[in-house]
């Protein structure tokens, strides 16, 4: 392929917008990569799917972003964390209480959950984490998972970003995944619509100038 047919290419817009496409996927799945070495762990960030977490209780709609614990449509950031360095305590007025962790309901699961660790104990020599979510109203006691052992532990929560988590809840539902390909799809066709126009009018000023320069 020369030189001239490498520059025609580039000026096609259709070939830009694949190129955008490609770059932007590029760019996502390297941040994506990044971020789970960076933070140590395979699920770096998730969304809450549930009110468990919530000291609103059975009133938990998600728009409570300055309280301390978690809340529907919440996206969490993860950190892996070795056993030894899991602080277990309940959580209590004063505000000191244990770390949110992320961890599978049973070995080999994908079924994560997202609870405080409020104890610790042994059992034939092995060390589990008694696990409990903040919303008193529907956990009366420690919850489903635990106690946990150290391998179905993911990390622990170290940051929340308020309400962004809905869009990965949407995306979750076949309806949400339904509305998220025809925007993509939308976007596409309007870049393509926008870059067809703008060429005929680029070619439309050429051709006028041409007329211009052949005038006797």
């Amino acid at each position: 392929m020369t030189g001239s047919t490498l520059r025609q290419l580039w000026k096609n817009e259709y070939f830009q917008t694949a190129i955008m496409i490609v770059l932007i996927i590029i760019v996502v799945f390297g941040f994506w990569f990044g971020l789970r070495a960076a933070l140590n762990t395979n699920y770096p960030v998730l969304a809450v799917a549930s009110g468990s977490m919530s000291v609103y209780q059975s009133n938990d709609d998600g728009w409570h972003p300055f309280t301390p614990t978690l809340h529907t449509g919440d996206l969490i950031i993860i950190e892996g964390i070795k056993p030894q360095d899991i602080y277990a305590a309940p959580r209590n007025a004063s505000g000191r209480s244990g770390d949110i962790l992320v961890f599978r309901e049973e070995a080999g699961s994908d079924n994560l959950i997202v609870h405080r660790a409020i104890g610790i104990q042994v059992v034939n020599g092995e060390t589990e984490f008694v696990t409990q979510g903040d919303n008193l109203d529907t956990n009366h006691g420690p919850g489903p998972g635990s106690p946990t052992p150290p391998e179905n532990i993911i990390g622990k929560v170290v940051f929340r970003i308020p309400w962004i988590g809905y869009l990965a809840l949407i995306i979750r539902d076949s309806s949400g995944v339904y509305l998220i390909v025809g925007l993509i799809i939308i976007i596409i066709v309007v870049e393509l619509v926008f870059s067809t126009s703008k060429s005929k009018e680029t070619q439309a000023k050429k051709d006028e100038t041409t007329d211009k320069t052949h005038e006797p």
